[in-house]
């Protein structure tokens, strides 16, 4: 069996939970070329791949689908997600399409945060995760967490799990699926990806033409920085905090032993 025959590879996910991430650029060559050096992907047509596995999409930024990374929640009914989408107050940006192994719909929060729906055919979305140069932890950021979380409950059935201002979303299955932190005018969706060494990767995209917008820093068991590509898109890297752990056993709490 070769290598990457032996590298895992996702095949669903749960409902109405991030599947997919892609990226709309007006220069999808340069963003191509920035991003495999930074993620060593390869570039893939409309897709990247890491190990041979799609990890994110790619696509021409045009006046409907400004530029910027889009995370995707998985769907198994398409209109009927849209539906419960408008009955909570959201609005529909981009009606239902065909798209490359399945079905897209782009929406809005009250609050003006996009994220996109995917209905899959025989693509379910991205084929790797929880290894470096995959999808990460999404967070909404947000001025407004107390709507946010009537909009998310009502359209998708989340619980926000919330202190002191950040949180997590749960699931109907209570897995948490993604983040919110405190934001400023309005609310939009942050994407992230999984990368072996923080300030590593905040050096490289410095070198890369990049920014660091947020220094590396740890927030419990994981590294977080926010950084910028040449072309002014943000976005995170993320990668886990090993702490060692010490344990310590009194021998005068032990029996004695003739």
């Amino acid at each position: 069996m070769s290598t990457m025959e032996r590298l895992m590879r996702i095949r669903g996910y749960a409902p109405l939970t991030p599947c997919w991430v892609e990226l709309a650029s007006a220069d999808p060559a340069r963003a191509a070329q920035f991003y495999g050096e930074l993620f060593g992907w390869e570039s893939a047509g409309d897709r990247f791949k890491l190990g041979g596995r799609a990890v994110a999409g790619l696509t021409r930024s045009q006046y409907d689908r400004p530029d910027g990374w889009l995370t995707h929640l998985s769907t198994p009914d398409l209109e009927e997600t849209l539906e419960q989408v408008a009955l909570s107050g959201g609005h529909c940006l981009s009606h239902p399409a065909e798209a490359h192994g399945g079905r897209r719909a782009i929406v809005a929060d009250p609050n003006g945060a996009i994220i996109g729906l995917w209905q899959a055919y025989d693509f379910a979305g991205a084929q790797a995760g929880g290894e470096p140069g995959t999808m990460s932890w999404p967070e909404l950021i947000t001025d407004d967490p107390d709507g946010a979380a009537r909009f998310y409950g009502s359209a998708f059935g989340w619980l926000l799990n919330q202190q002191f201002g950040s949180g997590e979303w749960l699931n109907q299955a209570h897995d948490a699926i993604a983040g919110l932190a405190p934001g400023y005018r309005g609310a939009w969706w942050r994407a992230a990806f999984q990368v072996e060494d923080i300030q590593a990767a905040a050096d490289h995209c410095e070198r890369l033409g990049g920014a660091v917008i947020m220094e590396p820093s740890e927030a419990g068991l994981t590294a977080l920085a926010e950084l910028r590509d040449p072309f002014g898109t943000r976005f995170t890297v993320a990668a886990p905090v090993h702490h060692p752990v010490e344990l310590t056993v009194s021998l005068g709490t032990l029996p004695a032993w003739d």
